[in-house]
């Protein structure tokens, strides 16, 4: 199969990308090394991508339409999963702009060549931000997501509503999946999993926000990717012209789907904490802080559609995935990568 993934010197795209290649697919990867977080690290993670005798990297950004359809022409995809972004929650506040640019404007690049290829299945990442100001737990596809708390919550939401359109007009099957707090080696250095243990290790103040009050759905990344290749072959049928009760994500009028991709057991914050502290014997310097702009206080996915289609559930447990993530962390951070490359 001829797999074009856009995000491969990203974290979840890194690892999807090994994972469909350690299966005998022909990836072609597309990334723009932006430097929103160390772009060493991203540099690692394409070296050994490129290792690959069936690896081919694009290096441009997904604004850059030219380059992008090179890259597509190039590849002749017969899948497209659609994963790089301008990620980050806080940093929507201070650059609402590059949100804009690259998840919009790139997001419909993207989907106007996997209309113009054809594609057997278009998959594109969106969020459990998308949930918002909901308070009903856990979250369910079909609820509504109306209330985004930020504007990156918002440009995934418009992500999906615009595949959504695409599907419709051009009948592109088309899967949309929620990710939960992935987590893992090779993490990205903003967000609180990698921020805890690079600070533990190094005697740093954490930053705890709501006073420790929050619960997250941790989902590790081994097993949202094995999640999303088998959710490749659940190609979404034409809509009926109306609700399916079985799978009322599935939509009544486009081959397009949500699924959500969680563990489905959500973890309160200092709870986590406490599992690092354990596995890297050490206390951490804790700075408890009120609730941030945006932020939900808890995020729990009902994952039972997603084990309906593909017979898969998420099960790391989460001592294992922060087992697996410092001992990642103290490799990487030693320069022994052929270690770090778990």
């Amino acid at each position: 199969m001829r797999v074009f993934i856009t995000g491969t010197a990203g974290f979840i795209g890194f690892h999807l990308a090994r994972r469909l290649l350690d299966l005998g697919h022909f990836v072609d990867g597309f990334d723009g090394f932006t430097p929103y977080y160390d772009v060493k690290l991203k540099q690692a993670r394409h070296a050994i991508l490129t290792r690959r005798n069936n690896y081919r990297a694009h290096i441009a950004m997904l604004e850059d339409m030219d380059a992008l359809t090179r890259a597509m022409e190039a590849a002749k995809p017969e899948v497209i999963i659609h994963l790089a972004a301008q990620a980050g929650v806080r940093y929507s506040l201070e650059n609402p702009r590059a949100y804009v640019d690259a998840n919009l404007v790139g997001g419909f690049n993207v989907m106007e060549l996997a209309r113009l290829h054809s594609v057997r299945h278009f998959l594109l990442a969106s969020t459990s931000s998308v949930y918002g100001a909901n308070v009903d737990t856990p979250f369910v596809e079909h609820e509504r997501t109306d209330h985004p708390l930020t504007l990156y919550a918002a440009t995934k939401k418009a992500g999906e509503v615009m595949a959504h359109s695409y599907a419709h007009l051009w009948s592109i099957p088309t899967t949309a999946f929620r990710f939960f707090t992935v987590y893992g080696p090779w993490g990205r250095p903003d967000m609180a999993p990698y921020k805890f243990v690079d600070a533990i290790e190094n005697d740093r103040t954490i930053d705890i926000y709501n006073h420790g009050d929050m619960e997250r759905d941790f989902t590790y990344v081994t097993d949202l990717v094995e999640s999303i290749v088998r959710l490749i072959d659940c190609v979404p049928p034409k809509g009926a012209g109306r609700l399916d009760p079985n799978d009322p994500s599935l939509s009544p009028v486009a081959p397009f789907r949500v699924v959500n991709i969680g563990r489905g057991k959500p973890v309160n914050l200092l709870e986590f904490i406490e599992t690092i502290e354990r596995k890297m014997g050490k206390k951490a310097l804790r700075n408890y802080m009120d609730m941030q702009p945006g932020d939900a206080p808890r995020t729990f996915a009902d994952a039972s559609l997603l084990e309906r289609l593909t017979g898969y559930k998420p099960d790391t447990t989460l001592e294992q995935g922060v087992s697996e993530l410092v001992d990642w962390y103290r490799a990487y951070r030693a320069g022994r990568f052929d270690e770090a490359a778990p």
